[in-house]
């Protein structure tokens, strides 16, 4: 075992075609750390959105494996299925989760392994919220719902938190700033005599988009004010259903308030990184800072981060700094998520040998003795929100938008990507020319289609499918937080 510390850092809904422009328009942390560091520019997710996308990241496998996905929304612990924080655990490292994203918490299976695991949208930390009685009832009513319910668990933090999370916390941003506060302090207090493995995720980029003024007025269209910006309709499921019209310019405001927000999480980003100098541990520490999945804001006809497995989606960025990443390298080598797992055991040298005969990714440590991989796959395995929940947010659903009602694969290879529909549809693009996904060539290329449609099956076939199907119990209280950020349910 090395005894460098290894951080993941993900950046909720950064989609790495937007994140170049931010970096393209200014000066920005990211850009300094990746100027040390190794940069993949030809990086992938493995699912559209942080559910899947999170938990193929920490167990080195796809949503078919670890089964973790709309269809059944929590990671079970399996044997087959390694997690990246049991494993840093197991070898002699402190575990920290920081959590900014409902979805990445215990109740859905990412707190194992982590002896911390902080969630921010709580003030203390509990396991009841009495959030949504704050965010649901208005007038004596709220008061009559708190009454009754003020008597479970703790009351005084019951009560903290339900004033925290509707009154407190989005008065700032999206919990950054909360997690760098409890980095400080956590750095200032820890036992040094170990090494830590840190997961965070930062979710500022996620719907809806409220940087603060100062950082999204340099990414907005020179007639629109950042108060017009704000008035535009974030309501990302009426404009897929079409029943919101958004002109080209409101759709660009929408942009210039989405780059805002990665610009202040850049921001928080490079404080980060001060904090991790001042307390001793920048030099020791591996960094990765990644994006689960990318984001449309209407790319394709859709808005969010649903219904589709386009490069909108699925290209993130990806930046290694520290212990042989160096160098202020800019590699086109294609790498996915799911390699990140066998990669920071390489770079903290621990073994694992049951965990990497686990993995379906394959490190890209610079020292390690591994092939680039030569096609990428991911895998959309049920709609989210489904059509059933859709309907009950939507009025008069309109017939195309149950074309969305299926299960999506794709594969790339050799600049060929496949996108296979359980519909039986099939749509194929040619990326070095078409990075848009705009010309489907389908029809002109059956050969191809014929051959990645086999590759793909008999990838398919090569291991264990996860058995898990069905609902998933949450409470009340987390089913409001994700309505919160879009997810009906």
């Amino acid at each position: 075992m090395d005894d460098s510390n290894v951080i993941v850092l993900v950046m909720d809904t950064a989609k790495a075609a937007a994140l170049g422009e931010v970096r393209d328009h200014q000066e920005t942390a990211i850009s300094e750390i990746a100027s040390d560091g190794v940069e993949y520019t030809n990086a992938t997710a493995a699912a559209p959105w942080s559910l899947p996308s999170h938990a193929s990241l920490l167990t080195g496998t796809y949503p078919s494996k670890h089964g973790a996905h709309a269809g059944y929304k929590k990671l079970e612990s399996s044997v087959d299925v390694p997690y990246l924080p049991s494993l840093f655990e197991r070898h002699g490292y402190e575990t920290v989760g920081i959590s900014n994203n409902t979805w990445i918490s215990e109740e859905f299976g990412f707190a194992e392994g982590f002896e911390t695991f902080y969630k921010t949208w709580q003030y203390v930390q509990s396991e009841t919220d009495l959030g949504e009685i704050a965010r649901t009832e208005e007038g004596i009513d709220k008061f009559r719902a708190l009454a009754r319910r003020i008597v479970d668990g703790n009351p005084i933090t019951n009560v903290a938190n339900a004033v925290y999370g509707q009154f407190l916390r989005k008065q700032e941003d999206d919990g950054a700033k909360r997690t760098n506060e409890w980095v400080y302090d956590w750095l200032d207090d820890r036992d040094d005599s170990r090494p830590f493995f840190l997961f965070i995720n930062y979710l500022e980029p996620h719907l809806e988009y409220r940087p603060p003024e100062t950082f999204a007025d340099p990414f907005l269209p020179s007639d629109v004010a950042f108060e017009e910006a704000m008035d535009v309709s974030q309501d990302a499921w009426s404009y897929i259903a079409g029943n919101t019209d958004l002109s080209d310019r409101e759709l660009e405001a929408l942009r210039g308030l989405y780059r805002g927000e990665l610009a202040y999480l850049d921001h928080r980003i490079g404080e980060l990184r001060q904090l991790l100098e001042d307390a001793g541990e920048w030099e020791k520490t591996i960094l990765v800072i990644t994006g689960d999945h990318g984001e449309n804001i209407g790319d394709h006809g859709l808005m969010d981060h649903q219904y589709c497995l386009y490069e909108t989606l699925l290209h993130v960025p990806l930046i290694v700094h520290g212990g042989s990443f160096t160098g202020g390298i800019e590699s086109d080598r294609l790498v996915q998520l799911t390699d990140l797992p066998p990669t920071l055991l390489d770079a903290a040298r621990i073994d694992a040998d049951d965990a990497r005969e686990a993995f379906q990714g394959r490190s890209f440590h610079p020292d390690a003795e591994t092939d680039p991989r030569s096609r990428a796959i991911a895998e959309y395995l049920a709609p989210q929100p489904s059509m059933e929940a859709l309907e009950k947010r939507v009025d008069k659903l309109p017939n195309h938008v149950y074309e969305y009602d299926r299960s999506l694969r794709s594969i790339r290879s050799d600049g060929y990507k496949l996108v296979l529909g359980s519909d039986g549809s099939r749509e194929l693009y040619y990326l070095p020319e078409d990075s848009d996904e705009r010309y489907d060539r389908v029809e002109d290329q059956p050969e191809t289609v014929a051959d990645l449609e086999t590759e793909i099956d008999e990838w398919l076939e090569s291991f264990k499918h996860a058995e898990s199907s069905g609902s998933v119990t949450m409470t009340d209280s987390t089913k409001n937080r994700l309505e919160d950020l879009g997810y009906l349910q």
